[in-house]
């Protein structure tokens, strides 16, 4: 895993799209600190960090979209995967060396609260835990990214997907409200979602009884609450999708001023999620 990590490393600052990242991200980072933090004399930090999340939404699919889908391209992906190194030593490799160029601009804001505590008050709690979730929601937001690249073999069309995968999250809160709340339009949506998992089963696994299994017990049952209980379904993935807006985890630290303790784990848990179904990605393409 090291020699893979290493080459990754290496190969992002040679191609300079990981100084270009670092950079981009200092410099806007840097940009919202100078206007908020030393000309409006705001004493938190983690206020001008908030905007540079929006940032993340461009940067990140640029970072991500060559982990696997550049190697898929040019079939140097054939020699990992023939290669005598375990497939969660490859996926985590390029995980990380990703997560190192991210955590570059991250390390360095942590200066930022030090200068405002040379020009008054600050407040340390806040700024570094803020800090933290922010590389933590980048961290989540990288995994996305390097789980849809490993689906195509496209670096544009990874770029792409990533790009509308971040920003579907980042408005996900205000899109809730338009969610419908009814028994019946909640179980169309179910239907749609299982549909959909099927798809996405079938694209991993080539296999049409597994998906087919899979999409007909999701709506079969989805049928029977409609029928047996369907207060169930109402606003059902209003709630279910409250969960997944990622950003508020991020802004109970940084606004609400709380340690969310519940919420970090929830983002490790994304990640090892996300790249756990990556490993099944080229577990599949591995013995196909």
């Amino acid at each position: 895993m090291l020699a893979i990590y290493k080459r990754e490393v290496r190969s992002y600052f040679n191609s300079m799209i990981g100084c270009v990242f670092a950079a981009f991200l200092t410099i806007i980072g840097g940009i919202y600190f100078m206007v908020y933090n030393l000309y409006s004399g705001y004493p938190f930090f983690a206020y001008s960090l908030a905007g540079v999340i929006f940032m993340l939404l461009i940067s990140v699919p640029v970072l991500s979209m060559k982990s696997f889908a550049e190697d898929r391209k040019n079939k140097t992906d054939q020699l990992l995967l023939t290669s005598p190194v375990s497939l969660v030593e490859i996926v985590l490799g390029k995980y990380l060396a990703m997560v190192t160029v991210f955590a570059i601009p991250c390390v360095i804001y942590c200066i930022f609260p030090l200068i405002i505590k040379l020009q008054g008050t600050a407040h340390f709690l806040v700024d570094y835990s803020s800090i933290l979730a922010f590389f933590l929601l980048g961290c989540v937001f990288i995994a996305i990214g390097m789980f849809l690249s490993s689906l195509t073999e496209s670096p544009v069309i990874a770029a792409i997907t990533t790009c509308a995968a971040l920003f579907f999250f980042y408005l996900l809160d205000n899109l809730l409200q338009y969610f419908p709340s009814s028994a019946i339009s909640n179980l169309v949506i179910w239907i749609i979602i299982f549909t959909l998992i099927g798809l996405l089963i079938y694209h991993i696994t080539k296999n049409q009884m597994i998906a087919g299994i899979v999409t007909g017990i999701g709506c079969i049952a989805g049928i029977v609450v409609y029928f047996v209980k369907k207060t169930l379904l109402e606003s059902l993935f209003s709630a279910l999708l409250g969960h997944l807006v990622l950003t508020d985890i991020f802004y109970n630290f940084s606004q609400n001023y709380i340690f969310d303790l519940g919420g970090l784990l929830t983002y490790l848990s994304l990640i090892i999620l996300l790249v756990f179904l990556t490993v099944q990605t080229f577990e599949k393409r591995r013995w196909s």
